[in-house]
């Protein structure tokens, strides 16, 4: 019974934090491929000033996390937090889509640095609640006495996307020559955080 019992609270662990995972490989992913978004989106002509540009939307999703916190926030109270998380994967799904597939500014023009910039505040707009709204469902679920050791898992989550991106934006340059990164290759792990 108590083996059973650790197996549904390890598996409820994995699957809240599995979520959070995705959530922070997601928000982070702009700023491993800025250089990239910046050539693709922001061409000024300047290197520094794009990258600039992109940066300056990179912080956009920071703007945002407030204001998702708050009505995010609110809404999960009130919907419960199971339903609350899965929205916010979502809304996070759609601004990582948006990044991942919106063509160039060389395509569409001013289009694309708007497109990204609204994914960025979608982005940004989820992981507002992500993080507190994890904690909270960790905290609550938290077998007696354990509650510390249930909600650390939210953080360590997090670490675990990070270094998770950057592996795998090594293995993409191992595997990859430079001009494939530079045209397309970079959008790839915006795909699988997708």
């Amino acid at each position: 019974m108590q083996h059973t019992r650790q197996q549904s609270s390890l598996s409820m662990v994995l699957r809240v934090t599995s979520g959070n995972f995705l959530e922070m490989f997601d928000f982070f992913l702009y700023g491993f491929y800025a250089t990239y978004i910046a050539k693709t989106f922001f061409p000024s002509g300047n290197l520094y000033a794009s990258l600039i540009l992109a940066f300056a939307t990179f912080g956009a999703g920071f703007l945002a996390r407030p204001v998702g916190a708050i009505i995010l926030g609110s809404y999960i109270d009130r919907i419960g937090r199971r339903k609350g998380l899965i929205l916010t994967l979502a809304i996070m799904a759609c601004g990582t889509a948006l990044i991942a597939f919106v063509p160039g500014y060389a395509t569409i023009g001013l289009l694309a640095p708007v497109l990204v910039l609204i994914g960025r505040l979608l982005q940004g707009f989820s992981a507002g609640v992500e993080l507190g709204g994890v904690s909270v469902y960790l905290a609550e679920m938290a077998t007696p006495g354990r509650k510390g050791f249930f909600v650390s898992w939210q953080s360590a989550s997090q670490q675990v996307a990070i270094m998770f991106a950057a592996v795998l934006g090594y293995g993409l340059h191992k595997l990859l020559p430079a001009q494939q990164i530079d045209q397309w290759g970079w959008r790839i792990p915006f795909f699988i955080g997708c």
